[in-house]
């Protein structure tokens, strides 16, 4: 069991989650205000998607991401940003007796160095690499990142002297990242997400995620998530398993039945369960120091 942890919030995410709950942020101001508001309610880490702000759909458009990334820096909150590079992987077949063409309209499929556009300008602290490929909860999509991506993704993200937030989905997947580690392509200290409950990848039951912290090498830095209504019971499932937490309306939207939650409520609600556990949380500034990561000028 770890005794001091840091919480990210995950602040809005690409999924549909926006049309449940206005309480999800869209535009670049209400992202950056939330990062602002997790940050002032005890996240160390803030983890962003944006969003079309007319629609809600997600995307890559670098110049969201650089308003959100001013929008927090000129704040003055002191905060670790920790931008997506998922986006760009999606592959939606066309049906399963015609598989091709794709589906347009939900196929967003680019090369490593288009998904690192923004994380290329912009320099955040952290980025995400998710390291493999997967069948995503719905019936023809992909969540598509091959070796062969994600080696040429961990090259350019390393050259930015960002740290890459290795997400995990399953146990293949850290089979991945150990090797990407052992190629020299992600440096020491070694950042990973376990990502627990989403179909079709690990489940988040108490044996499967132990068989993934078991699996994960001496010294590495993990967290752990799960989603929907496990999300707050993970706060202390993460630190009992000697890990770290991630909350926030990414990955569910409810602070407890009947009762839609903001990011602030997540993270409080958080704080609160690893005190009553006498867990003390780690700011900004001891996350930086443990990650050895490159605070922007």
């Amino acid at each position: 069991m770890r005794t001091s942890a840091f919480i990210t919030c995950a602040v809005t995410g690409s999924g549909q989650s926006h049309t449940k709950s206005d309480k999800v942020p869209v535009t670049p101001a209400e992202i950056a205000r939330a990062c602002i508001e997790a940050a002032e309610a005890g996240a160390a880490i803030a983890h962003c998607h944006v969003r079309d702000p007319g629609t809600g759909a997600p995307s890559r458009d670098p110049a969201l991401y650089r308003e959100v990334v001013e929008r927090v820096r000129e704040s003055g909150t002191d905060v670790i940003l920790n931008l997506t590079a998922g986006m760009g992987g999606d592959i939606v077949l066309g049906s399963p007796e015609a598989p091709l063409p794709l589906n347009v309209d939900g196929t967003d499929l680019v090369g490593a160095t288009e998904r690192l556009v923004h994380v290329e300008e912009l320099r955040p602290e952290i980025c995400t690499l998710d390291c493999g490929t997967m069948n995503f909860a719905e019936a023809d999509y992909v969540m598509t990142n091959t070796p062969g991506t994600l080696r040429a993704m961990a090259r350019r993200i390393r050259d930015a002297g960002v740290k890459p937030e290795i997400e995990v989905f399953d146990l293949g997947h850290l089979w991945l990242a150990r090797t990407l580690v052992e190629e020299g392509l992600i440096d020491d200290p070694v950042l990973i997400q376990l990502c627990m409950g989403i179909p079709f990848g690990a489940p988040n039951d108490p044996n499967s995620l132990m068989a993934m912290v078991n699996n994960i090498p001496a010294g590495w830095t993990y967290s752990m998530f799960s989603i929907g209504r496990m999300q707050l019971p993970y706060v202390a499932q993460a630190v009992l398993a000697g890990g770290n937490v991630r909350v926030g309306l990414e990955d569910n939207i409810w602070l407890e039945k009947g009762v839609k939650a903001s990011n602030g409520d997540l993270v409080e609600r958080a704080a609160t369960i690893l005190s009553a556990m006498n867990v003390t949380l780690q700011g900004p500034a001891e996350v930086r120091e443990m990650l050895n990561l490159r605070r922007p000028a």
